[in-house]
């Protein structure tokens, strides 16, 4: 029995200390329960809207419709503050600058005359997110975003076809994975920004040209959304 009893502490042994050779040295193993940190974020985005139509028909009896058909690349640079709240918790704030553009695509319903115009959208985007981490494997570590977001336009493009409000605010669901290298924490993370309100600005007295009114008047609504691939360092 003696003998039995042995063996069996032998082989636990043996496979506690095989296991050990097979995990990884955990890269900063403490930085997870830090209360404050800051970091900084960069990456692409790309801007689009929900359209909504009037069927606005003009004097000429013409209903014109838009459309926006691609996605146009821009680029985003930010800050990361990110509050501690428990091991799988954290709040962030992350202001950031969103570059980028916007082509629109305008048809005549019957005579299937075409028009376009690209307008640049410059912002500040403030986003407040929780963040919810899964637990750390080995120097991989999954987490999920939500949260909302208010952004504020820095440059409107006055005297085009279409204008968008200065301000705009919506929800934002994103997912990501903290990476523990030496120095520092490397998250490679997807974001997805719905927003809530319409920001199609429908007074146009900044219009000089009013044939540009016909193209303001097809759309009753317009909604953003965008779509930002980004790398953060922590």
């Amino acid at each position: 029995m003696n003998t039995k009893i042995a063996t069996i502490l032998l082989l636990l042994s043996l496979s506690l200390s095989v296991n050990a050779q097979y995990r990884k040295l955990q890269n900063l193993p403490y930085t997870d329960r830090r209360i404050f940190h800051l970091g900084f974020t960069i990456g692409l985005n790309a801007q689009d809207l929900i359209l909504t139509h009037s069927g606005n028909i003009n004097d000429n009896g013409e209903m014109w419709f838009a459309e926006i058909p691609k996605y146009s690349p821009g680029f985003a640079v930010g800050l990361i503050g990110d509050i501690y709240i428990s091991n799988y918790l954290n709040f962030r704030i992350l202001p950031t600058l969103h570059l980028g553009d916007k082509l629109f695509i305008f048809k005549e319903q019957i005579s299937g005359k075409e028009f376009s115009t690209r307008i640049r959208n410059n912002y500040i985007s403030i986003p407040a997110q929780i963040k919810i981490s899964a637990r750390r494997t080995d120097n991989f570590r999954p987490y999920l975003l939500i949260g909302g977001y208010s952004n504020i336009e820095l440059s409107r493009n006055k005297g085009l076809a279409i204008l968008l409000k200065q301000n705009d605010f919506g929800i934002e669901i994103g997912t990501g994975c903290d990476l523990y290298l030496p120095m520092f924490k490397l998250a490679p993370e997807l974001k997805f920004s719905f927003g809530l309100i319409d920001i199609l600005d429908k007074e146009r007295s900044d219009l000089k040209d009013q044939e540009l009114l016909k193209y303001t008047n097809a759309i009753s609504m317009a909604k953003s959304r965008m779509i930002t691939l980004c790398l953060n360092f922590e």
